[in-house]
């Protein structure tokens, strides 16, 4: 038995493309495969990291949508995954996803700076796009994605889905109803208990993961703006002071949106708490009420007639309501489920609030 080892030459060393060699592993083969409908999800996924596998994945098994092809940089994480959840293929070159006329929908759940990028090529070849957050990290991606969004819907109408899962959790659901009868302005705080992430580490590098709250405070953004029903209208930031022992200092930030109906919103983003408390918790002032939403598991009513306590048996994000409402907007031809203009809106107030806490 022998081993043959070859490394990659100076130049390939160099390559900017994470998805440089082709290589295609067959995983389930279908003798009776089929041609999709035009409106059954068929899956391109870009990425096979911890989030794919331990939340979207599940999600996406629950659908019965046809998982085909799996893409992933090296080829090993995509053959693991394309192997339990079962996909039909695992490979290392995207230009497949983009180029196969049978995949219909592509989820890309890549590091943050690719993002944006896949996102053109998918929408460019007129493919349903579902992409983790954020949507892009720098206003000049924001702004290629919505020229190539707005002439993909010239052409063929692809759907834009932006993974803010909160919004279609249980209690948020329940929330929304509550607060849609109410039509004075609302004030809405967030306590974030973020956790720490050493500043060495992608997430935190700005032109990598841009940053934990353009990668990650959007949700929160979203969420807010989910709530109110109305455009934001300005964002005031402030980060925590300049100390030795504090490091970093980007993620311990306040800050606060104005909406168009005299709302407003506020988000405690702290990443220097203990991982012993809860992690996020959504408090709602409003008419005389206040609806408080303790991590995702219990939501509490003061004033409400007829609302107390709605209790889950477990913790529930949103992730597979997310999916499955994706997926009947393309099955039925309609809208996503969150508008663009809204992912647009999102996104480009979460770049405001980076620049004015700087």
């Amino acid at each position: 038995m022998g081993i043959v080892l070859q490394y990659p030459l100076e130049k390939e060393k160099e390559s900017k493309d994470l998805f440089s060699r082709n290589i295609i592993l067959v995983l389930h083969k279908n003798e009776e495969k089929r041609l999709a409908e035009p409106t059954e999800p068929v899956i391109g996924m870009i990425g096979a990291g911890n989030f794919t596998n331990q939340v979207l994945l599940p999600a996406l098994k629950k659908t019965g949508a046809r998982l085909k092809s799996i893409a992933s940089s090296g080829g090993v994480s995509g053959t693991y995954l394309g192997k339990k959840y079962g996909f039909e293929e695992s490979i290392t070159d995207v230009d497949k996803i983009f180029n196969d006329p049978e995949i219909n929908v592509v989820f890309i759940t890549t590091r943050h700076n690719s993002h944006a990028q896949f996102v053109c090529r998918a929408l460019e070849a007129g493919k349903n796009v579902f992409v983790e957050k954020p949507l892009a990290i720098t206003l000049e991606e924001l702004e290629k994605v919505i020229k190539i969004y707005n002439n993909s819907r010239k052409q063929n109408s692809p759907n834009l889905m932006v993974g803010f899962n909160r919004r279609f959790a249980p209690h948020i659901q329940k929330m929304k109803s509550l607060l849609d009868d109410i039509k004075e302005p609302k004030s809405i705080i967030i306590t974030v208990n973020a956790g720490y992430i050493p500043s060495d580490h992608w997430t935190q590098d700005p032109k990598v993961g841009g940053g934990r709250i353009i990668g990650e405070g959007c949700h929160f953004i979203d969420l807010i703006r989910f709530l109110v029903g109305y455009p934001i209208t300005g964002v005031k930031s402030t980060v925590i002071g300049n100390y030795s022992k504090v490091e970093p200092r980007s993620d311990k930030v306040t800050f606060t949106m104005t909406f168009a109906d005299g709302s407003f919103g506020t988000v405690h983003y702290l990443a220097n708490g203990h991982k012993s408390f809860p992690k996020e918790r959504v408090e709602v002032f409003c008419g005389g009420r206040i609806l408080a939403l303790d991590n995702f598991r219990v939501l509490r009513g003061y004033g409400w007639p007829g609302f107390k306590t709605m209790r889950l048996l477990r913790q529930d994000k949103g992730h597979n309501d997310e999916i499955k409402r994706f997926f009947e907007a393309i099955k039925e031809g309609k809208e996503s489920p969150i508008p663009a203009e809204e992912l647009f809106e999102v996104t480009r107030v979460s770049f405001e609030i980076e620049k004015d806490k700087n």
